[in-house]
């Protein structure tokens, strides 16, 4: 059994163990070194995106497949009745065949890419018709609620037949008034207007100020 001091002693030996492997490199460690920059080529995305669009287009016209078509027809035939010494392409045309594939080989990639631009494209394109028709949605439910305030509203206004029949019944109202009531004809006698006045009648009072016609 180990005494407390080897014990300690094994301790620290363990940990500067372990602080040293810790600076220093281990094989189950990769190395850190610094590699030099490499300059990569760079390639105009949006550039090389509307080429390859163009590309696609091209091949799916009818000027294309009629080019193809010449270009093959033209090969096949120079190589079979042209004399050997000015043939390039035997009977098998192999080369005819790498040709072909080369061109399937690269046409595949722009193809895809040219998809992959179109989708972009549509998603943008339905994202922009998503918010407009949110847009035109809310402002279709903002008017429609106006014209329901503007309905109400109307409900409680006057209109002009309303108006007309309001007024017939109160002119029938006066005229029924003016025709129960009797004729009244002022008092037009000139000769009361230049009847003297008797002396005390009509005195006022001194002390009231108000006028008393038993005076």
């Amino acid at each position: 059994m180990s005494s407390p001091e080897e014990r300690s002693a094994r301790r620290d030996r363990l940990n500067a163990l372990r602080s040293r492997g810790s600076t220093s490199s281990r094989l189950d460690t990769p190395a850190d070194t610094q590699r030099p920059l490499v300059r990569r080529p760079s390639v105009d995305r949006d550039a090389f995106g509307v080429f390859a669009e163009q590309f696609a287009r091209f091949m799916g016209t009818a000027t294309f497949l009629l080019y193809m078509t010449a270009f093959v027809v033209v090969w096949i035939v120079w190589n079979l009745l042209a004399p050997d010494a000015a043939r390039f392409d035997g009977y098998p045309f192999i080369f005819l065949t790498l040709m072909l594939s080369l061109q399937a080989s690269y046409a595949a990639p722009l193809i895809l890419l040219a998809q992959n631009r179109q989708e972009q494209r549509d998603r943008i394109v339905a994202e922009q018709d998503r918010h407009e028709n949110t847009q035109s949605h809310a402002d279709m439910e903002f008017l429609a609620r106006e014209m329901a305030s503007l309905r109400m509203l109307l409900g409680e206004v006057a209109t002009r037949d309303y108006v007309r029949s309001e007024l017939r019944s109160l002119l029938s109202d006066i005229e029924e008034r003016w025709a129960d009531e009797p004729d009244e004809e002022p008092d037009d006698d000139p000769s009361s207007l230049d009847r003297p006045v008797e002396a005390g009648a009509g005195e006022t009072d001194p002390t009231s100020g108000a006028y008393d016609p038993r005076a």
